[in-house]
């Protein structure tokens, strides 16, 4: 069997298959269902400084080959996730965990980040500038390269560990974004989050989602972040996670020969909830099938 092994940031995966932040809970849900620990690792509910009940329903709108959501980051703040949500998380999985952040401010995401950074279990710190379903933050801190490189300099001055910026695809220029990032120390570069959409009931006239507006996600986004992803690994000497439409091995491979050294799987957790650990077992004939020995030697290898 081929080596499914990466390095990411300094920290070993057993594999580069890794659920995405908002569709895993904080894992222990789907330890009810598998061993999680079969997966690289998985990045945890985005997490903010004070608790969030998120936006006004209804939050979601199916669409062709995805769908849209304006959750808007609900989650118990960063205090009880540290009290309650990682002691049962660590009861069920024992390799580190990326924790997933959110902010409204540039303190807000210093101060959750430096709160987590702490903790032993957290392996890397996901810091979320590109949310499109909350307003005063999140994606407005990931349109544009001072405002991104901002908030990773106040998150690297009060972290030790690894720092993954996740960007915004709703953007004309993602790599001017990314190099900002890295300039200002980012340990890694993790995209895309949801594009923004929209969908309207046609009996009432009215958009189907409260917010109007919600993160489009799902397999229909899937070469748009195959092009992103390829854009941002030419231009930057980080690892860069990709994600986007992620749904099965072969993609995972796509996206691997596009420059991310790990992948994060989203919308597909909440159709299969076994499709991570699916695709960590397939990815071996998957390789084989291509004549791939180790993963490492086909990060960026597009030709």
């Amino acid at each position: 069997m081929g080596s499914l092994n990466v390095n990411l940031c300094g920290i070993e995966l057993s594999n580069p298959v890794i659920p995405a932040s908002g569709t895993f809970g904080y894992g222990y849900e789907y330890a009810e269902l598998y061993d999680i620990n079969e997966l690289g690792t998985f990045s945890f509910k985005g997490t903010t400084k004070d608790p969030r009940f998120g936006n006004p329903t209804p939050r979601i709108a199916e669409c062709t080959a995805g769908m849209i959501n304006a959750v808007g980051l609900q989650n118990p703040g960063v205090e009880k996730v540290i009290a309650e949500e990682l002691p049962k998380l660590k009861a069920c999985f024992h390799k580190p965990v990326m924790a997933n952040v959110s902010g409204f401010a540039v303190e807000d995401y210093a101060y959750t980040c430096a709160k987590l950074d702490k903790e032993e279990q957290v392996g890397w710190l996901e810091v979320n500038v590109s949310c499109p379903n909350v307003h005063g933050g999140g994606m407005s801190f990931g349109t544009q390269p001072e405002a991104a490189a901002e908030v990773t300099r106040a998150v690297k001055a009060v972290t030790t560990k690894p720092v993954i910026i996740k960007l915004s695809p709703n953007v004309t220029d993602i790599v001017s974004i990314a190099k900002a990032c890295e300039d200002a120390g980012a340990d890694g570069i993790s995209l895309i989050n949801t594009m923004l959409g929209m969908r309207i009931n046609l009996r009432t006239r009215k958009p189907i989602i409260a917010n109007t507006m919600g993160g489009f996600s799902g397999p229909a986004i899937f070469p748009v972040a195959v092009r992103m992803v390829y854009q941002v690994a030419k231009a930057v000497n980080i690892p860069v996670v990709g994600m986007g439409g992620v749904s099965s091995a072969e993609d995972v491979i796509e996206m691997m020969l596009a420059g991310a050294t790990a992948v994060e799987v989203g919308a597909a957790n909440l159709v299969n909830p076994y499709i991570c650990r699916d695709i960590v077992r397939d990815l071996p004939a998957v390789m084989a099938k291509y004549g791939i020995n180790n993963l490492n030697e086909i990060i960026g290898g597009v030709k």
